[in-house]
C-alpha cells in the first residue's frame, strides 16, 4: 500500500510526532522549574496529545501494511531565556510539523494513495489548530511583556487546560 519512500516519510513523521511530545514535555519542566504549574500543565497536555498523535502514525502504517520504523529521538531543549522565548521556540517548531505533513500529503496526493491522503486530511486540519493555539498564547505573552500579574494571570488560565483522548472516529 506505501511506496518505500511514504512509508519512510510517514515513518519520520510518527518520530517527529513523538519528539514533539518530548519537547513539549521538557518545555513542561522549564514551566515548573520557572514556578509556572499552570503552563506546565497545558505543556503536559500538550505532550500527551503529540505523542497520541505518533501513535495514530503507528497504527495507520500497520493497518495499512507498512512496518513501523522507530526512530531515535534527539534530546530537546531544555532551556529557555523566558517563557516568550519558549513560545516563540515551540510556534516554530508546530509550523515545521506542518510543513512536514503537508508535504507527506503532496507526496501522497502523487502517488495516489487515497487512504493516506484521507488519514493526514486530520492532521492538515489539526495543524491549523495547533499554529493557532501557539500563537494566541504568544501574543498574549508578548502583550504582556515584564507584567508578572499578567503572567500569573495567563499562568492560571493555562492551567485549565486538560487532556481528552481522541475517540475511535478521530
Amino acid at each position: 500500500m506505501f511506496s518505500d519512500q511514504l512509508l519512510d516519510a510517514m515513518n519520520e513523521q510518527m518520530k517527529n510526532e513523538f519528539l514533539s511530545g518530548y519537547l513539549y514535555l521538557a518545555m513542561a519542566g522549564y514551566f515548573e522549574h520557572e514556578d509556572l504549574p499552570g503552563i506546565a500543565n497545558w505543556m503536559r497536555v500538550q505532550a500527551l496529545e503529540e505523542l497520541t498523535h505518533g501513535e495514530k502514525f503507528f497504527n495507520f502504517i500497520c493497518e495499512a501494511g507498512g512496518r513501523s520504523d522507530l526512530r531515535a529521538i534527539d534530546a530537546p531543549q531544555n532551556d529557555y531565556a523566558s517563557p516568550l522565548d519558549c513560545f516563540v521556540y515551540s510556534l516554530n517548531h508546530e509550523k515545521f510539523v506542518t510543513d512536514r505533513i503537508n508535504n507527506l500529503m503532496d507526496m501522497a496526493r502523487d502517488e495516489r494513495n487515497h487512504a493516506a491522503q484521507i488519514f493526514l486530511q486530520w492532521f492538515v486540519t489539526e495543524q491549523v489548530e495547533e499554529e493557532a493555539s501557539f500563537g494566541l498564547i504568544l501574543k498574549k505573552l508578548e502583550r504582556i511583556g515584564d507584567d508578572g500579574n499578567g503572567l500569573l494571570r495567563l499562568d492560571e488560565e493555562l492551567a485549565q487546560r486538560v487532556f481528552v483522548p481522541p475517540t475511535a472516529a478521530e
